[in-house]
């Protein structure tokens, strides 16, 4: 299967150049990894150790929750022990319960034992406390349990002393009774409440597809269709890991991401690199997007004319703005517009400008304009462009640093916009994005 191909040549993210673009966006962030116990039994588990070494290296913080399923089959077969449910989902009975504490101890121990190999503090702790979730549907399940308290200050003390704590799916109640918690559940609610900026489930499964097709790019609005209308079309297995995933984003965590960890440098191909390998589900950062309209012309050229006093963007007047109001997208807020974007092809469309790019002095330093540019450069990859192209001449930081652009010069620009852009004076700085 070429997805699970060991082959070190293809890893893009290995160009130190293409990590360290990265490095400032995710720096002090907290990223939660679910790692199936399936998984960890693989043979590339410890190119997975290697990738989270990586990710510490760059004070990205990280915390690990693991599950046990395939250790407590196999657990059961060797001592010939019917068991309830492997996987934490359904009624966990007594005998069920023994091994998968006898299981989830082996495979903590598997997993701090290859964190210590790669030179990385890790610890286990209590800082999980579960109740019993009951009766459910008129059964019993027993001892399957729920979280019923996270003790962030715990966690957070761990992580902020370079420590990656290291979570199992067995957790104790407030009386110290121990129970069965879903790891997938777990890792989620442990994203919602830490803050973190991406709950990543590692798998030995591909990404979801639809129809044979990858799903690379979901919109979390998306998945919760699919879930309700056609989830026979999502293997077993990454059921439970979809519907953790649109509950952690509904409870803030901007990303989660579904990939296949047989695969070589899956990780850092799905963090550091545009494309990624497995599946992101993402919240609607945009939906205060739009198409701009006739109506909007006006609004446009009043939010602009400071910025245009400054030297920062160049005039338009209202009747050009009108004229081509179709190449504009607008940021709406409660009904008032503050912010906006236009977009400009060249070369048969197969390059794109990111232009007049202004946001409204309040609503600055709030991730506005950020959205308003990735907004376009994915409208821009759709219309089949293949690079995006922007000047400016006082936002340089912020299209390099914030938004991924590279600094060129006049030869990046298509021959259309050289002419003008010898004409004009402006003297702006050229960045340009690949698509």
């Amino acid at each position: 299967m070429n997805t699970i191909e060991n082959n070190e040549n293809t890893i893009k993210p290995t160009d130190l150049r293409g990590i360290l673009k990265y490095v400032p966006m995710f720096r002090d962030h907290v990223f939660v990894l679910a790692l199936d116990g399936s998984l960890v039994a693989h043979e590339n588990f410890q190119n997975v150790l290697l990738d989270i070494a990586v990710l510490r290296s760059l004070n990205i913080k990280v915390v690990l929750v693991h599950g046990i399923g395939q250790q407590l089959k196999a657990l059961a077969a060797q001592k010939k022990t019917v068991i309830s449910d492997p996987h934490g989902e359904q009624r966990t009975d007594t005998a069920t319960l023994e091994l998968a504490t006898e299981a989830a101890a082996i495979v903590s121990l598997q997993v701090m034992q290859g964190l210590t190999r790669n030179g990385l503090r890790c610890a286990t702790c209590n800082g999980v406390r579960s109740k019993e979730i009951g009766i459910v549907k008129g059964e019993d399940q027993l001892s399957s349990g729920t979280v019923d308290k996270l003790d962030v200050v715990l966690f957070n003390k761990l992580l902020d002393a370079d420590t990656i704590p290291v979570i199992t799916p067995i957790a104790f109640s407030r009386e110290g009774t121990p129970l069965r918690i879903n790891s997938d559940l777990l890792a989620s609610e442990l994203a919602s409440k830490l803050s973190a900026s991406k709950l990543i489930y590692m798998t030995t499964e591909e990404g979801l597809k639809l129809d044979d097709q990858p799903l690379t790019n979901l919109p979390v609005a998306d998945l919760e269709r699919l879930l309700q209308t056609a989830a026979e079309k999502i293997p077993d297995r990454l059921q439970s890991k979809s519907r953790q995933a649109v509950r952690a984003i509904h409870a803030g965590t901007p990303r989660a991401h579904i990939l296949d960890g047989r695969a070589f440098g899956a990780l850092l191909n799905e963090i550091f690199d545009k494309v990624g390998i497995g599946t992101m589900v993402y919240s609607n950062d945009y939906q205060s997007i739009r198409r701009a309209v006739a109506a909007d012309a006006h609004s446009i050229f009043n939010i602009t004319r400071n910025a245009v006093r400054s030297e920062s963007l160049r005039e338009r007047s209202q009747e050009s703005i009108e004229a081509t109001i179709d190449k504009y997208l607008v940021y709406e807020i409660d009904g008032s517009i503050v912010g906006c974007v236009n977009l400009k092809s060249y070369d048969n469309g197969e390059v794109i400008e990111v232009g007049s790019v202004y946001v409204q002095p309040f609503y600055q330093n709030k991730g506005v304009g950020r959205k308003m540019v990735e907004f376009a450069c994915a409208e821009a990859k759709t219309r089949g462009a293949k690079r995006v192209i922007a000047m400016t001449t006082q936002a340089n930081k912020f299209f390099s640093k914030v938004c991924g652009f590279t600094e060129g010069g006049i030869d990046d620009l298509p021959a259309e916009r050289r002419e003008d852009y010898a004409n004009n004076g402006r003297n702006s700085k050229v960045l340009h994005l690949s698509l």
